[in-house]
């Protein structure tokens, strides 16, 4: 390292600001907006669980698979078993009440009318602007988290909106500033 690099990240007003691991990772992934998505599916005992998820990607086209990441202590963590069915939904600013309410307390995600039971059950939330219904062919644990691969088999588009982005601990539309 040279004079004019530093270990540690510069803060707005130019002056260096030491964080740990932990802090940097948190800091660097406020400031990566991410699209936002709603993984939907059945718990073991049929009841329905849901989360927003900001790590929604496409794994492979052929065939059609997406990924997305989870903790384990998730209320949602139990329905992620291979063969189970889940519905991934894609949210844009109309919908942005869902990835809200999905983020809320577990026992008020399903309460109401903002949700129908599609195909093996699954919620199928509403007013998104896409949604795929697939099967869990994956769980990988890693440490206190997991990466759950989905092959998809079915989906629908909604009406067309903007994207919904996830940055700083907000929902955002492009080029919408706070």
């Amino acid at each position: 390292m040279n004079e004019t690099t530093s270990p540690h990240p510069a803060s707005a007003e130019g002056h260096d600001v030491p964080v740990d691991g932990m802090d940097a990772f948190k800091r660097v992934f406020r400031r990566h907006a991410a699209g936002v998505a709603v993984v939907t599916a059945l718990m073991p005992d049929g009841s329905p669980a849901g989360f927003t998820a900001t790590s929604l990607a496409s794994l492979s086209a052929v065939p059609p698979m997406a990924t997305f990441n989870m903790a384990q202590a998730s209320s949602s963590w139990p329905a992620m078993t291979v063969g189970n069915h889940v519905v991934i939904h894609t949210l844009g600013p109309r919908s942005r009440h869902q990835a809200e309410r999905m983020a809320a307390d577990h026992a008020v995600r399903f309460v109401g009318e903002h949700w129908h039971a599609g195909p093996h059950g699954v919620p199928i939330l509403e007013d998104v602007t896409a949604w795929m219904l697939g099967t869990v062919v994956e769980v990988h644990p890693v440490l206190n988290s997991g990466v759950i691969v989905v092959q998809i088999e079915d989906g629908s588009l909604g009406d067309d909106d903007d994207a919904l982005l996830y940055h700083e601990r907000r929902y955002f539309r492009p080029g919408e500033t706070a």
